[in-house]
């Protein structure tokens, strides 16, 4: 088995407390409005295939509609057929409202918080990412100006020491070499002292500068975290905001806890647990099978045809008074029913009476008076004169 790898060493270089590192803590804020912008971009794309399928599935349902009407089925398999078709048109209608919400909401509402959130420099750029960069910027600069003073002495320590080794170097060489006289050797020694005196005072020098910077670190440290502890914060809001709007977008389109959504699956599954065998088969039975009605072969009274009026002919108006015996009147039985084809024509039923306050005329019409004035013609040869009713010329 290989050893685990060993986890990548931070670069100290790219440290936060290091000069000028906060940037990308400062850059949060843009980068979170290009976030929001994306976000806007994205769901908008996705509105669009809401809206495609939306589109699709009414399209679908309207194509396949009109071809299943027109095939043989019937009863509940038919409905059952038909209630993919209705459930398709109320998903299209469900789908086209979250691509609606998509944009006219979230989207909107992102749009309004941007505004509240991002509040714009007077040229470019953002008022919180200049005043954040401002005050690490001035958090900083005690701190950077002892920075350079340590590499400073850092620089000037290491070059003593560069010096002192040199000296050093040189003594040896003369020390092993016998055409070194005396007053040689003994100028390159003073050397070597010198450069030694020199690399103690760089090196106190040097550590005098990094316990003021070791000293200082504690209230650089504190400033820099207060400006950012004020970033962390906004960022907090950020992040929470997009929580929600998220949130808000899965709700929008997680159609598993619809309820519209799903009383249209529910909907539908009960209508095809509709299906009954038994009742299609009794609907076709008694719709295009034996239990149909049907006229079986009967004796058939003969009724007199009925010769219909001249075109125009009137009823002349008579006044009729709903108690009283017309004048001139003939109570006559009516022997068969009849049903009045226009407006002028008594309706009747066989065995009524009724007057007659008109003989037959050349077409064969007569014209009668109902109990209640109701007047009209009908058919001489479909009512005949009671015996003992003749009405004299008077009404009691």
């Amino acid at each position: 088995m290989s050893d685990p790898e060993p986890e990548p060493q931070e670069d100290p270089s790219r440290s936060f407390w290091m000069p000028g590192n906060y940037v990308a803590t400062v850059q949060r804020t843009p980068n979170c409005f290009q976030v929001c912008e994306d976000v806007v971009a994205c769901f908008k794309d996705r509105a669009r295939v809401e809206r495609h399928y939306a589109q699709q599935l009414k399209e679908w349902s309207s194509k396949w509609k009109s071809i299943i009407d027109n095939r043989p089925l019937y009863g509940s398999l038919m409905r059952a057929f038909q209630s993919f078709f209705s459930s398709a048109e109320r998903l299209s209608v469900l789908h086209s409202s979250i691509s609606r919400s998509l944009v006219e909401e979230d989207g909107e509402r992102i749009h309004v918080w941007q505004k509240e959130a991002f509040k714009r420099k007077m040229f470019i750029g953002f008022r919180e990412s200049h005043d954040f960069e401002t005050a690490f910027a001035r958090a900083q600069k005690p701190w950077v100006k002892k920075l350079n003073k340590l590499d400073k002495a850092q620089r000037e320590y290491n070059k003593s020491c560069e010096r002192e080794q040199s000296a050093l170097d040189k003594e040896r060489q003369a020390k092993n070499n016998p055409g070194v006289n005396e007053l040689t050797l003994t100028k390159i020694q003073q050397n070597c002292e010198r450069a030694a005196q020199e690399r103690d005072k760089a090196r106190d020098r040097y550590e005098k500068v990094l316990d003021d910077v070791t000293g200082y670190a504690p209230r650089y440290m504190e400033e820099m975290e207060s400006v950012f502890d004020q970033s962390q914060e906004q960022e907090r809001k950020r992040i929470s905001f997009l929580k929600q709007t998220f949130l808000s977008i899965h709700r929008h389109l997680d159609v598993t806890n619809n309820d519209s959504i799903k009383a249209v699956y529910s909907e539908l599954h009960h209508t095809l647990m509709s299906i009954c065998e038994q009742d299609d088969l009794r609907w076709w039975r008694n719709n295009h099978g034996p239990g149909m009605t049907t006229d079986w072969p009967s004796l058939q009274e003969w009724v007199p045809p009925v010769r219909k009026k001249k075109p125009g002919k009137k009823p002349k108006p008579v006044t009729v008074d709903t108690k009283a015996v017309m004048i001139g009147g003939v109570r006559v039985k009516a022997l068969y029913d009849y049903v009045g084809e226009e407006a002028d024509e008594l309706s009747f039923k066989a065995g009524e009476e009724f007057l007659k306050v008109e003989d037959e005329d050349e077409q064969g019409w007569c014209r009668g008076v109902k109990e209640g004035g109701v007047e009209g013609f009908y058919p001489a040869n479909y009512a005949h004169v009671e015996q003992g009713h003749h009405q004299d010329a008077q009404e009691t």
